[in-house]
């Protein structure tokens, strides 16, 4: 019995363009009204940001990961290289920068696993077009290039176009979301948003635009190749210009924590897309790596191996 995913080669390699910020985690009983303190407990501080995540998540799945971002020359900054270091990271295109503290997140835990976030961007704003330039040989083909918009939308998008240009997939998850309407996308390979985050990025007002395969076809007029669209624990609808296809995701019997759920599956989607998987099967390989991630307290310590998911997967069939 096979899982539709082959077991990661040597030469599948993924390259994040993307944020790094410290998560400053604390749960609460029930989420607060506008001006409400409430108690909370069991605050902890974590790595966290979009593109570390996505980094650790592609890293433990197999890939050979290359990491491209700006952090603080501080403690945090520090700390974030020896992490990435010890998940066999790649760091050469990471950037320590004096004067300007690295980001952070506030996360609030709530009920079944939900989340509320904050971020203060911090060394992440300073992530400019030029450190992507200057990344080079580690963006080629077969690689794929990750990328997502807690960085500067002009450094995210030159990440595609450079990632394009050499050969590579480029997989853009446009989170947080931000008004694409007057942006090139046909340099995205895939572009990843859930519905809120499709309408947002085609300039439409809360349950404007359709349902969403109709927001996935008008992400493929503004120049996407594909349009994954994230459904939750329904898995996720893949729209290109052949048609379009439901790959469901993976009933889980206790939802823990949803926080990173996302950037799990955007990694597994590179890494399978780097090892030449079709859509659909990068799809399911990528719904079965967020289902795992949901099961465990905190975004790191939930992110399972790459034998860890192709068991899951077996067990599945």
């Amino acid at each position: 019995m096979t899982t539709g995913v082959a077991p990661a080669r040597e030469s599948a390699a993924v390259v994040v363009i993307g944020s790094y910020l410290v998560a400053l985690v604390m749960e609460v009983e029930r989420f607060p009204a506008v001006g409400e303190t409430v108690n909370g407990g069991g605050y902890f501080e974590t790595h966290g940001g979009k593109g570390s995540n996505m980094a650790v998540q592609a890293a433990r799945l197999g890939a050979r990961c290359s990491f491209v971002g700006r952090v603080g020359d501080d403690a945090r900054g520090q700390a974030f290289r020896a992490m990435l270091t010890g998940e066999a990271v790649g760091t050469d295109h990471l950037h320590l920068q004096e004067g300007i503290a690295t980001g952070v997140g506030f996360v609030i835990l709530g009920p079944g696993g939900q989340n509320m976030i904050a971020i203060d961007s911090g060394a992440n704003g300073q992530f400019s077009t030029a450190d992507v330039d200057a990344v080079g040989a580690d963006m080629r083909s077969p690689a794929t290039v990750l990328t997502q918009l807690e960085i500067p939308l002009a450094t995210a998008l030159r990440g595609m176009q450079r990632g394009r240009a050499a050969g590579c997939t480029t997989i853009l998850n446009p989170a947080p979301a931000r008004n694409l309407s007057a942006h090139d996308l046909s340099s995205v390979s895939v572009i990843t948003p859930n519905e809120t985050e499709a309408r947002t990025c085609l300039g439409l007002a809360a349950g404007e635009g359709g349902d969403e395969e109709t927001l996935g076809r008008r992400l493929l007029e503004r120049g996407c190749g594909a349009a994954m669209l994230t459904l939750g624990e329904r898995g996720c609808l893949c729209v290109t210009a052949a048609g379009s296809e439901h790959i469901p995701g993976f009933a889980i019997s206790e939802v823990v924590d949803t926080t990173g759920a996302g950037d799990a599956f955007n990694a597994a989607l590179a890494v399978a897309m780097a090892e030449g998987r079709t859509l659909s099967e990068a799809a399911r390989f990528a719904n079965a790596a967020a289902a795992l991630c949901c099961t465990t307290l905190a975004t790191l310590p939930a992110y399972r191996t790459r034998g860890q998911v192709d068991a899951f997967l077996e067990e599945q069939s």
